[in-house]
């Protein structure tokens, strides 16, 4: 059988204020864990002399656009990928402005973990909150407050004690159970890849070895079955004339070889007549693999329909209550049809009503403004043109997001959590 926990993918966010050293801190990352090619870190010193500075600065890693390494600030999310031996990363650099909310909700959309950083001068403070509370709602599972600057505050272990038990007191109200606290100097290293020695007060891990070994498995639902249909693989070829495969990613649950599984929409059953991916057949499969599935009968099945047990269904409508966070600059048409995505399937939708907007600083309902602006998040009722197969999102992320498009524009422009 293959060893999926292998090189297993973590994707974490990093969330803070600005100056808080997002960027910083993901530089270090990479050069202390020796991720970067020689022409990437030859033009981040080059760039770095020509700003004037006395060191190399790291934070031009992960700031790509013109007008951040203008700023010295991140506008837009910025992906980065590394690896170690233990496991393989997909990091996603947010900004700190209010105004940029939107960006930090598409990059933590996905993210297993989220690294929040707090200035050791200034301690817990409004964007803090708001992102803590952002990553509880979108179901982070983990998050890491990094306490960073410790240098500038004579790495005082009081003021990290401090910070630590603000934190915990605000954490209280966050639906996150797995939260760890490290005090770092991006700027420095200490404590991001290697220990510090000027911290040796500080008995727990390093954010690298945190990051390596901290336990996801259990972050995906095994217990629902779903397999959302995203290609009808058909060769045609003498080899395999006869091979009629459904391709995708598993969304929930454990698939075997002789399992009794039902197609949604149309009800037919069949039996799993082998689980196939690109090292060969499997045993099993689960969430969040890629594979072929093939049935034991010939059943009419395309793009959009799900393969699920008989006994565990997901729900199935048209009219779904969600929480939706609107990311475009024009605000909400009442009217307006939008081409909505969810899982595989595609469908058209129409806001029909607003039932109030949520403070993001503190969850509370604002119900007397239902105007939705860019960055504003709601309660919302919408309605579909066609069913669709889905879970609660604190069940299931994979079948309990969606997101509406602009049919004109083809911009994204609001991403949905089903309640």
């Amino acid at each position: 059988m293959i060893d999926y926990k292998k090189n297993e993918l973590l994707r974490f966010t990093t969330a803070g204020s600005v100056d808080d050293g997002k960027s910083t801190l993901i530089g270090r990352l990479l050069y202390d864990s020796k991720s970067i090619f020689e022409d990437q870190l030859a033009a981040v010193k080059k760039s770095s002399e020509y700003k004037g500075l006395d060191y190399v600065d790291l934070s031009l890693l992960t700031d790509g656009l013109k007008a951040e390494r203008e700023q010295s600030i991140t506008i837009d999310v910025a992906y980065r990928y590394f690896s170690t031996p233990k496991r393989k990363f997909i990091i996603a650099d947010t900004p700190g402005h209010i105004q940029y909310t939107r960006n930090m909700v598409t990059g933590a959309s996905t993210a297993n973990l989220a690294i929040i950083l707090v200035d050791a001068r200034h301690g817990v403070v409004e964007q803090t909150c708001r992102h803590s509370l952002i990553a509880s709602l979108l179901k982070i599972n983990h998050i890491i407050l990094c306490i960073n600057k410790m240098d500038l505050v004579n790495y005082d272990r009081e003021i990290y004690e401090k910070i630590v038990e603000d934190y915990k007191a605000f954490a209280s109200k966050l639906q996150v159970k797995d939260i760890h606290f490290i005090p770092i100097s991006a700027l420095l290293g200490d404590n991001v890849v290697d220990r510090s020695e000027r911290m040796d007060w500080y008995e727990g891990s390093t954010l690298l070895y945190l990051l390596e070994n901290i336990h996801i498995g259990s972050d995906n639902n095994h217990i629902d079955c779903r397999f959302p249909v995203q290609y009808v693989i058909r060769p045609q070829s003498d080899l395999h004339h006869d091979y009629r495969g459904y391709a995708g990613r598993i969304a929930g649950g454990v698939f075997k070889p002789g399992d009794e599984v039902m197609i949604l929409p149309s009800g037919f059953t069949s039996k799993i007549k082998s689980i196939d991916t690109y090292e060969g057949p499997v045993e099993e499969a689960f969430a969040p693999m890629s594979v072929t599935i093939t049935l034991e009968d010939d059943i009419d099945i395309s793009r959009g329909d799900m393969i699920v047990r008989s006994h565990n269904q997901p729900v199935t409508g048209q009219d779904i209550d969600l929480i939706l966070c609107w990311l475009n600059n024009k605000p909400v048409n009442p009217s307006a049809k939008y081409l909505l995505m969810h899982t595989t399937k595609d469908a058209r939708a129409i806001i029909k009503e607003i039932n109030y907007k949520i403070d993001i600083n503190t969850l509370h309902r604002i119900e007397d403004d239902k105007d939705l602006k860019m960055n504003d998040i709601a309660r919302v009722r919408i309605r579909t043109t066609q069913p669709l197969f889905y879970d609660s999102y604190s069940r299931n992320r994979y079948t309990g997001s969606l997101i509406l498009i602009d049919e004109g524009t083809k911009e994204t422009v609001a991403a949905g959590m089903i309640i």
